[in-house]
Formats: structure tokens, C-alpha cells, sequence
């Protein structure tokens, strides 16, 4: 088995990490309220889907 001989250090172990890290979810404003939310999604303050209301409020 494996075993590392020395143990990894602080800087080491960021550098590895630094690709880690949190996406932003791709927001877009609504075309009928102008609020933003998710991509291809209904709108929650709205509820218009592509310019057509979908879910009544």
C-alpha cells in the first residue's frame, strides 16, 4: 500500500486546490418582470417561461 513519506504541505495542498472552487449559476433577467433567475427555467416572481405565463400568481 501507498504511504506517503513526508507529509504534504499547506502550500502544496493549495496549489492542488485551487481549481476547487464554487460555479455561479448562469442568471439571466427575466424577458417579462426583468428579475433575474436560473437559465431555462420558470420564472418565480412571475411565472412566465419564454415571454408565455405559465404559472398563474
Amino acid at each position: 500500500m501507498a504511504v506517503p513519506k513526508r507529509r504534504t504541505s499547506t502550500t502544496r495542498k493549495n496549489k492542488r486546490r485551487t481549481h476547487f472552487k464554487l460555479a455561479v449559476p448562469g442568471m439571466v433577467k427575466c424577458d417579462n418582470c426583468g428579475e433575474y433567475k436560473l437559465a431555462h427555467r420558470v420564472c418565480p416572481s412571475c411565472g412566465s417561461y419564454k415571454g408565455e405565463e405559465v404559472v398563474e400568481k
